[in-house]
């Protein structure tokens, strides 16, 4: 239910072209509230700028480098590229989120979209160098951009059924779950089965015990509806990964060849306290805006990553349409539409926002549903986002203790987004096959192929097919008819590459 806006006396500040500006006294608020509201959304969305350089940080592309430009083998890479990512992540949300204040003047703050990450690092950087995913995340941003001015963001709204866009949702949700549960080595590869629990069945050792601990208290402060409860929970964790550290000294799980040498291990990173040094913003500007199109062998390895593409703005645009919507409701911002206030100004930065993500080489960036939090703490306008906006930019300068906190301390946080994203699960009629077989394929195949792309793709599919075997094919957008045929080719490339040859 909507928070009623309270009833305030009218504000005596001398600054009354503020006032009018971010209408504080229209909407019922005041300074003191919108700071604290703005504070409150930064402290539940901060996790970020651990988890992002988790996933982006880490990950290697397709010539075997991490973002950074370093080989994963060099001892130092992985806890200095995670670092630069953290910085750079700070950095452009901050710059963003004081944008959405100012400009389009309502309380939502933005960063780098979980999912939209997941995507990058799990699948497009495994065909293309990081630069050159990047660029695809700026071509993902212009065109939203263009279909945001052109107004054709509702065709692509109106063609895409519920159903489907809920499937999406909740796939990423489960696929960020998985990695969550990878990355901290609570489920691993195995022998005579694709996946086990721990080693060899067994929740062994002290970083998995890290996971455990983190994934307590986090569920913990949230059933107590705690502010923040995943920035606690992962700094707690942390704190107690770094004394067990100092105690046992405990050595990585994967020597410099990536060997596994010790089961028992830390999976990425050792919970240490070394030097402090300055933020490291050279991940900036590292971006291919045509490598990844010129390198591509072929018209069936084109149209892979134009769908690609496809994939990152679905991704995006229907997370963003959800959030703004739902973060109006929470202060009960809405207009007789259902639309809050400014909805163009809003897209426009959100979509400013993807096309920045892919320049600072941290992702797309987009609005944060967290932003509820600080509008349910009171507050209404674009101040409450230029508060967390400051917020992030201040953190810029924390971004390089980030190596100290390990996977193990962090992934909880991934495992519970799941949780998070499942919640949607209910919007799909589960007895109308319509509905309820597009939406299980998308949903299932994300995590169990560890593609966002290929769940997108064969819900796509199902969903036209299935219409058209039931005689409703005139119920079928256009729109979505092109993209469920297009996604046919993108999964036969291999039978059309063999019948050419």
């Amino acid at each position: 239910m909507a928070n009623a806006s309270p009833t305030v006396t009218p504000s005596t500040s001398p600054n009354k072209g503020l006032d009018s500006w971010f209408e504080l006294t229209k909407r019922g608020s005041t300074m003191g509230r919108e700071i604290r509201g703005g504070l409150v959304t930064f402290f539940t969305m901060a996790y970020i700028i651990i988890l992002n350089p988790i996933i982006i940080g880490t990950q290697v592309d397709v010539t075997g480098h991490l973002i950074s430009g370093a080989l994963p083998t060099d001892p130092n890479a992985v806890p200095t590229s995670m670092a630069m990512v953290a910085a750079a992540t700070a950095l452009i949300a901050g710059i963003l989120t004081i944008l959405m204040g100012a400009y389009a003047r309502f309380p939502i703050a933005l960063a780098t979209g979980l999912g939209l990450n997941a995507l990058v690092a799990y699948t497009i950087v495994k065909q293309m160098t990081w630069p050159q995913a990047m660029g695809l995340i700026v071509w993902e941003g212009v065109l939203i951009l263009i279909l945001v001015l052109t107004g054709f963001r509702k065709a692509i709204f109106n063609a895409v059924p519920r159903s489907l866009r809920t499937g999406i949702s909740v796939g990423i949700g489960l696929f960020i779950a998985f990695i969550g549960l990878v990355d901290s080595g609570v489920v691993r590869s195995a022998v005579g089965t694709p996946v086990q629990l721990g080693i060899f069945g067994q929740l062994l050792g002290w970083p998995i015990a890290i996971f455990l601990i983190g994934l307590l208290i986090l569920i913990v402060l949230f059933v107590r509806k705690v502010k923040g409860a995943m920035l606690i929970a992962i700094l707690a964790a942390t704190v107690v990964a770094v004394i067990v550290q100092a105690a046992l000294n405990i050595p990585l799980m994967k020597d410099a060849t990536g060997a596994v040498v010790n089961p028992t291990g830390w999976i990425q990173n050792l919970p240490t306290i070394g030097e402090f040094t300055a933020p490291n913003l050279g991940l900036l500007g590292r971006v291919d805006l045509f490598g990844g199109f010129t390198g591509a062998s072929g018209p069936a390895a084109v149209l892979g990553l134009v769908l690609l593409v496809f994939s990152l703005l679905l991704s995006d645009f229907f997370d963003t349409m959800g959030t703004i919507v739902a973060v109006g409701a929470e202060g009960d911002l809405l207009g007789d539409d259902g639309n809050p206030p400014r909805t163009q100004e809003i897209l426009i930065v959100d979509s400013v926002a993807a096309i920045a993500g892919g320049l600072g080489s941290v992702s797309s960036n987009t609005s944060y549903i967290e932003s509820a939090s600080g509008v349910g703490d009171g507050a209404r306008t674009g101040i409450a986002s230029i508060v967390t906006g400051l917020a992030f930019l201040l953190s810029v300068f924390l971004a390089p203790l980030v190596h100290i906190v390990p996977a193990e301390a962090a992934t909880p946080a991934l495992f519970f987004v799941g949780f998070l994203m499942m919640a949607q699960v209910i919007h799909v009629d589960w007895e109308d096959p319509e509905q309820g077989i597009p939406a299980f394929l998308t949903i299932v195949l994300m995590p169990f192929t560890y593609s966002i792309t290929v769940g997108i793709g064969a819900g796509f599919i199902a969903y036209a097919l299935i219409k058209v075997i039931r005689g409703k094919a005139k119920e079928v957008h256009p729109l979505l008819y092109g993209v469920a045929a297009a996604f046919l080719i993108y999964f036969a490339q291999g039978v059309i590459t063999a019948l050419i040859k």
